[in-house]
């Protein structure tokens, strides 16, 4: 499990974590939701030592993130960042291998091939894999990062925000894989979502922040409540169940 203790985090006179204490489930989705500026993201570069915290500490199965060895730490935990991008020319195949590095050092196996080729088969990107980043769609760019991400084979994967540049179709299908990986791979996948009907259709686990502090957790039925979701996002919004779950209706 992850645990987090007394985290706080702030940039110059704005706190923008507030002495979070969460503990996260061993396996499956976690959501982590709420409005811009929340502190979703930053929570999510401290759990995963992308930001260090001002005080507070993060331990993953016992492991203290701040203090882990780097290779050790990248066997059990892997990331995606919000704002990827890459200045060499890569090609898809190039990049997913990025995410066998902490077993290659550089130098692919045949093991690290097979799980390469896994990654593009399970995001769908074996016919892209000879084709350069530049030269794909910003949807297709983004898969590419969640394969490497995968490719990493950790039990522990941290997601910010992995529907970015999506359609429909695409957003639908991510879903279904990270929920595939977490029920047939036994993965712990925390993402940041800012689709709260994602969050309740795919996740066993949802933590709503707001203003730097964790201001409700649970199953996705204890958090898609209109007082809730009123009381995080500050708009009308009523839950309608459709094939046994709650999505939220907030457009009028």
């Amino acid at each position: 499990m992850i645990e987090i203790s007394n985290v706080s985090k702030g940039y110059d006179s704005q706190t923008v974590l507030r002495d979070i204490s969460e503990t996260l489930p061993a396996s499956g989705i976690t959501s982590i939701i709420g409005p811009n500026g929340a502190g979703k993201s930053t929570l999510l570069s401290i759990m995963s030592r992308l930001l260090v915290p001002d005080s507070g500490q993060v331990r993953v199965d016992a492991l203290d993130v701040s203090e882990a060895n780097s290779e050790k730490l990248a066997r059990v935990l892997s990331v995606l960042r919000q704002d990827n991008s890459v200045t060499s020319r890569l090609t898809v195949y190039d990049l997913v291998s990025f995410g066998r590095y902490p077993y290659s050092k550089g130098r692919l196996t045949e093991a690290d091939r097979s799980h390469i080729a896994e990654a593009l088969r399970f995001l769908e990107l074996t016919a892209l894999q000879d084709r350069y980043l530049d030269a794909l769609s910003g949807g297709q760019r983004q898969r590419a990062f969640v394969a490497m991400v995968l490719c990493q084979d950790t039990k522990y994967v941290l997601l910010d925000e992995p529907l970015n540049n999506l359609d429909m179709k695409h957003s639908v299908a991510m879903m279904k894989q990270l929920r595939r990986a977490a029920d047939a791979l036994g993965k712990s996948i925390v993402l940041v979502i800012h689709d709260i009907n994602f969050a309740s259709a795919y996740s066993d686990y949802i933590v709503a922040m707001k203003n730097g502090e964790v201001v409700f957790r649970g199953p996705p039925q204890a958090v898609m409540v209109p007082e809730v979701l009123e009381s995080i996002f500050e708009l009308p919004v009523q839950i309608t169940t459709l094939k046994g779950q709650q999505i939220a209706v907030y457009y009028r």
